[in-house]
């Protein structure tokens, strides 16, 4: 059976200047890992049992980024599911999209992450080496943009 994960990514909109595109002032949440290979990722863990997959990307994204439900937005209509293999088992990873209430909270990092920015989509994809972390930040995006 496949290692299941849940997590959110996260996203702020900055002020945009008059002479910009709205799509210019999305930030995205990336953690970097204090462990392994330092890659750079959403929140997001293992789910708990008697946990359902969002209440795990709830808690997760308390955990490692210091952030309360009540501090965030969930977007409707986006969930995405990633499969991969780690050290040679099969991972499932579901993620769902929320924005930042107040552009300006603070993240407070777990022991598990040493370091977080606030990316545009191009530097986000440059951070997370994965193709399909970056075609779902792609993804994310384009979804953010279309639904505005």
């Amino acid at each position: 059976m496949a290692v299941r994960a849940c997590g959110l990514i996260i996203y702020r909109r900055l002020q945009p200047a008059p002479s910009s595109k709205a799509a210019d002032s999305i930030e995205y949440l990336l953690l970097q890992t204090s462990y392994g290979t330092h890659h750079w990722t959403p929140p997001k863990g293992h789910v708990d049992p008697g946990e359902d997959d969002l209440q795990t990307a709830f808690r997760e994204t308390q955990e490692e980024a210091g952030l309360q439900a009540s501090q965030l937005t969930l977007v409707e209509g986006y969930r995405k599911e990633l499969h991969y293999p780690v050290r040679g088992k099969p991972k499932t990873v579901v993620y769902w999209l929320a924005e930042m209430k107040d552009c300006n909270t603070e993240i407070k990092l777990s022991e598990e992450h040493q370091a977080f920015r606030w990316l545009k989509l191009e530097d986000a994809c440059k951070f997370a080496e994965y193709e399909d972390m970056q075609a779902t930040l792609k993804d994310v995006h384009q979804f953010l943009c279309s639904n505005k």
